[in-house]
């Protein structure tokens, strides 16, 4: 299942790789932008770049950049650095029915789900936005052009 934290993860790091050419994104501007506590997305970005997904910039223009190029970074590069269902897992299935036969089916279903999110990168995802036409940020800010 599609949990609300990963949706927020894959959100955040795909509008640093659509917007982030321009330099290094602060996540209190993502935060702002989707609605969340600057706290709860920052623990979420610490996590991509202990996964090697961001890479931390400290300073005055600090923010977050792609520690790899988009078409290097799958979506299930994102959600097995954000897997916390570990502990889930080892509970799941507590009853023999459970354990035998329902524990089988979904185990198949998160590896087919797994095996299609890493097939899916993030020069794939930014060019579905560019055929959508979604504006980047600095086409959204820009008053005029010379």
């Amino acid at each position: 299942m599609l949990s609300r934290k990963l949706f927020c993860a894959v959100e955040a790091v795909l509008y640093i790789a659509y917007n982030g050419g321009r330099g290094a994104i602060a996540s209190r501007d993502i935060a702002v932008r989707q609605g969340l506590p600057p706290r709860y997305l920052e623990q979420l970005m610490q996590r991509l770049v202990r996964g090697g997904i961001l890479r931390g910039v400290r300073g005055p223009h600090g923010g977050y950049l792609l520690a790899r190029e988009r078409r290097r970074i799958t979506v299930g590069d994102i959600c097995a650095v954000l897997n916390e269902d570990k502990d889930d897992e080892e509970n799941a299935g507590g009853t023999k029915l459970g354990a035998a036969v329902i524990l089988p089916v979904w185990e198949k279903a998160h590896k087919q789900t797994m095996d299609y999110l890493k097939q899916v990168n993030l020069a794939d995802l930014c060019e579905e936005a560019t055929k959508k036409q979604i504006r980047k940020d600095a086409e959204e800010k820009m008053d005029f052009a010379i």
